[in-house]
């Protein structure tokens, strides 16, 4: 198969969809690989170190979809690059479709084959391509809402850590998944005042144990929910349901209850945002105000760290995007219960069900279309 490597043109995004490394093992399977001129620069790979293991080069952003069995990216298409598709070229990249239409709409028309990392799930539920990029924005949601609670920034000028004789700032975090435990666990290491909120008892019982008595838990509903934003100087949402749309559980009447330049940092903003005055921001616009409270939204959090994020991306992305190459992607859905979960959109079907009800748009199932 003729893979394709492309340059990410989403705004202050630096990971690129496979390192040299992982263009060695797909050439090792019998695979051409091609990297659009300078796609992992950004991300500390030039382009001889592609040259070195065995791949092209290729400039022509036209040609290299064109001559392309299957396009490896980053983050979901841009509008500009709708047309640089063809019909039954494999899409292997994170997509996020539930909280855009147009995207879903315009990879449907193009009969493209589309894998979404954030869908792939293996039998125990597990995501394994979204999850290192899950840690990794956890960690960096505490990392950022520290900075953007300095009074420079409009935030409160509260130092999460304290000093002795004055109270640490306090951190609450909803949903106790990957994002909340790495958040829990960057916010302990600052030394925050931390209470993590789940809809789950196992969940909320397994990170109490973790963590001991370094955090509160409490169960996530409307009073919990209200009691954290009125007493936090640091919301992080950390929201999940996979491939939905995320629930708006702050509500835009409940940033009056919150203190003047507290801080929220939506980590769930890819999925539409679990805070409803969310909106999609950028690296070098990350912040604005609503009811005087500071939002941090950026939608591609990882890309700031772009050689750690590309790194463990790549990794587990790698043995699925080889079986998507070694044996098609018909096959490949047919052998792997976890790249089935990831096919999103094929050849002009929508098939993945939680997408489908979150856009209102007809459902066809894998069965149907492939088995």
């Amino acid at each position: 198969m003729r893979i394709g490597v492309a340059k990410e043109i989403k705004k202050h995004e630096y990971r690129v969809g496979l390192t040299p490394a992982n263009a060695k093992s797909y050439i090792r399977a019998g695979h051409e690989v091609s990297i659009e001129a300078g796609a992992g620069a950004n991300a500390g790979f030039p382009d001889q170190a592609y040259l070195d293991c065995g791949a092209a080069i290729e400039s022509d952003t036209q040609a290299l979809f064109n001559n392309s069995d299957m396009i490896i990216k980053v983050k979901e298409p841009q509008a500009c690059e709708y047309d640089l598709f063809h019909e039954d070229q494999i899409l292997y990249t994170y997509l996020h479709l539930a909280a855009d239409e147009a995207q879903t709409r315009a990879l449907m028309e193009r009969k493209i084959i589309a894998v979404a990392y954030e869908t792939i799930e293996e039998a125990d539920r597990h995501l394994p391509c979204l999850t290192p990029m899950s840690e990794i924005a956890g960690r960096l949601s505490v990392q950022e809402g520290a900075k953007y609670l300095e009074k420079p920034y409009g935030g409160r000028g509260v130092l999460l850590g304290g000093v002795p004789g004055v109270p640490r700032g306090k951190v609450a975090i909803l949903g106790g998944g990957i994002v909340g435990s790495n958040a829990a666990k960057m916010a302990i290491g600052l030394g925050a005042d931390v209470t993590v909120l789940d809809i789950s008892a196992k969940r909320l019982a397994y990170l109490d144990d973790i963590f001991e008595t370094r955090i509160t838990t409490l169960y996530s509903n409307e009073e919990n929910i209200e009691l954290v934003l009125k007493e936090s100087d640091l919301v992080i949402g950390g929201v999940l349901i996979p491939g939905a749309k995320a629930p708006h559980l702050v509500r835009k009447e409940h940033l009056k209850l919150m203190k003047p330049g507290a801080v929220i940092v939506d980590v769930a903003v890819d999925q539409g945002g679990c805070v409803e005055t969310t909106h999609p921001t950028t690296h070098d616009d990350p912040i604005f105000e609503v009811e005087g409270i500071v939002h941090y939204c950026v939608a591609n959090m990882p890309g700031a760290v772009a050689l750690t994020s590309t790194l463990a991306l790549t990794s587990a992305t790698l043995p699925y995007g080889l079986a998507l190459a070694n044996q098609g992607a018909e096959e490949a859905v047919k052998s792997s219960a976890a790249i089935s979960k990831g096919l999103n959109i094929y050849k002009g079907a929508c098939t993945y069900a939680p997408v489908a009800k979150a856009l209102g748009i007809d459902y066809t199932s894998v069965d149907e279309l492939i088995h």
